[in-house]
């Protein structure tokens, strides 16, 4: 089975150690996803957030999470049946991983985490020569009381097998990014090239998930009145947009980018995101 992943990671044209790295670890997610596929897991969940856009949609960047949300709330939601069949499979592979969950069982986010250096050791990876104890990480979060209005898509993948992932449309998936990029309190450049790339493919975001987003969950919780309009959206985006520093904002998403791909981050500014922001609410 080694064999299929040396060949899906030749096709990447990795032309340095941190493409060669982002490559590896996203064959793991791909693993990752065909074995909680095999564990019934999308009867349950569904996929979402950016690594969604790049394994489903062709987004350009490299992603570092897998996010998922439950179909239905449940508190009582535990990682642990999923993740002994995820641990099963990888070792079809020949991959030898620690899974593990983590985090309190009361958190309405629930976390799991990969560890693995097994596959860059077989493969003779040149970013694992730098420190031979590194190991590939990749954090698993499900939102065990989603907010409503979501809509489900569904999507056939061929690598390592073929199989089917449940995920967010792309409305509900941007509604989520537009309130990541509004309530998340630390500034993450990602968010605002994902945001940039829905715009850029004609996505219009699920509006009732994002007003029930904002409710649950940041400044606007609790606040039964909030009517998420076009120009309630409009306004809000302005002023955020106007907040942000763009030169930390471009070097958070530059390592997850091909180097084909960093030169247009020269253009991020108020005024790039203005016009993007204009964009997306006369599509309205």
């Amino acid at each position: 089975m080694i064999d299929i992943i040396r060949k899906k990671l030749a096709s990447y044209g990795a032309g340095t150690p941190l493409e060669e790295e982002n490559a590896t670890k996203e064959i793991l997610q791909e693993i990752a996803l065909y074995a909680l596929w095999r564990a019934d897991f999308f009867e349950v969940a569904v996929f979402q957030g950016g690594t969604s856009l790049r394994i489903l949609h062709g987004l350009p960047r490299f992603s570092e999470d897998l996010d998922f949300m439950l179909v239905s709330p449940n508190p009582k939601f535990d990682w642990s049946p999923y993740l002994a069949l995820l641990s099963s499979t990888f070792e079809e592979f020949g991959i030898v991983s620690d899974v593990s969950s983590k985090g309190d069982m009361d958190r309405r986010i629930r976390n799991a985490i990969i560890k693995d250096n097994s596959i860059a050791n077989q493969l003779d990876l040149s970013f694992q020569k730098r420190d031979l104890r590194k190991k590939i990480k990749i954090k698993l979060e499900i939102d065990v009381a989603p907010p409503e209005f979501s809509k489900d898509a569904y999507t056939y993948l061929d690598f390592p097998l073929d199989f089917e992932v449940r995920h967010q449309d792309l409305s509900s998936n941007f509604a989520l990014k537009i309130h990541a990029l509004l309530c998340r309190g630390f500034l993450k450049g990602r968010d605002w090239y994902d945001f940039s790339w829905y715009i850029a493919n004609d996505t219009v975001p699920n509006l009732l998930h994002l007003e029930a987003a904002l409710k649950q969950f940041g400044p606007w919780e609790n606040q039964h009145d909030l009517e998420v309009t076009l120009s309630w959206l409009e306004s809000t985006l302005t002023e955020k947009i106007k907040s942000i520093d763009w030169n930390e904002a471009k070097q958070d998403v530059k390592r997850f980018l091909p180097l084909a791909e960093t030169h247009s981050l020269s253009l991020w500014s108020d005024r790039f995101f203005l016009s993007k922001m204009s964009k997306l609410t006369g599509s309205i």
